[in-house]
């Protein structure tokens, strides 16, 4: 049966006993839980269910997919659920799996024996058996090779793995989180991704939205950004047009762009502190910072 967002991508809600009985509990309970994470800005509606989760998976072994386009936070949410939960003092390990090359992958996150294949001169753990006792991070999972995630697959359900040229068995105890910003669904219909990883992936999906779709996130990120940047306090603030600019635009890059937007803006603003349009070298329409 092939897979489908829809039955993917919905968060499901506790059920509403305990806000009936205990209203005011509840709601303090409900204030905590949808607080910003650690690291991230903004408590636009639609950020709220996103904290949450993450702050509910932190307590669980739950595999999870965070999905969401380019510069819109995915490994931030990764890192609260990792730092917010028991394994917080062990390693947390990023492997992008589109910054590797395919040739190269494998033994990146499996690890090698020395002798393995030509230039093997010594032996490697791999960033799997790096992370043991913490949290893996599959950045770009999407891109993952279709040759390599049969045996991504056996790891994850096996919570094993074998070295490239090793016929020994290790056994590792590894949390993974994954992210990607293509939709796997029809990635799994074009045959380019396996169907029972991605339900193995997907056991827990959160979905953040472009910033577009958080207008009220914009303004308070930008200041966020002109307090980090600023070379001495105080920190520049905004002019109304400069604010009504930034409020208007697409953000194609989301977060990102608009960091590199406020950093570049600081730079030409120089030693003035208000920010004006014209500090502001805003990306043509369409492109990505």
């Amino acid at each position: 049966m092939p897979a489908t967002e829809k039955e993917c991508l919905t968060i499901p809600r506790e059920p509403d006993t305990l806000d009936s009985v205990f209203p005011s509990r509840a709601a303090a309970v409900n204030s905590i839980l949808q607080a910003p994470l650690p690291g991230m800005i903004g408590d636009s509606w639609n950020m709220q269910p996103i904290y949450r989760a993450a702050r509910l998976l932190s307590r669980r072994e739950t595999t999870v997919l965070v999905i969401g386009p380019t510069g819109c936070g995915k490994e931030l949410v990764a890192r609260a659920i990792h730092n917010l939960g028991p394994r917080a003092t062990r390693p947390f390990v990023v492997i992008n799996c589109t910054a590797i090359p395919e040739a190269l992958l494998e033994s990146e996150l499996f690890g090698h024996t020395r002798g393995a294949f030509t230039g093997a001169m010594q032996s490697y753990a791999g960033r799997i058996q790096a992370a043991q006792g913490g949290t893996l991070f599959l950045d770009e999972i999407g891109d993952m090779p279709l040759s390599l995630q049969p045996k991504l697959l056996r790891f994850l359900e096996q919570k094993e793995l074998q070295r490239l040229g090793s016929c020994d068995v290790v056994r590792v105890d590894v949390r993974v989180i994954a992210a990607t910003n293509a939709r796997l669904p029809a990635l799994v219909r074009q045959g380019k991704f396996r169907e029972d990883l991605y339900y193995r992936l997907c056991a827990f999906p959160i979905e953040i939205p472009p910033l577009r779709e958080r207008p009220e996130d914009i303004l308070q990120l930008a200041q966020h950004f002109l307090d980090k940047f600023s070379l001495r306090p105080p920190a520049p603030q905004l002019s109304a047009e400069g604010a009504k600019l930034l409020k208007s635009h697409s953000w194609a890059g989301n977060v990102r762009e608009l960091q590199n937007v406020i950093e570049r803006a600081l730079i030409l603003a120089e030693d003035e502190l208000l920010i004006l349009p014209e500090h502001m070298l805003m990306p043509a329409a369409g492109a990505h910072s």
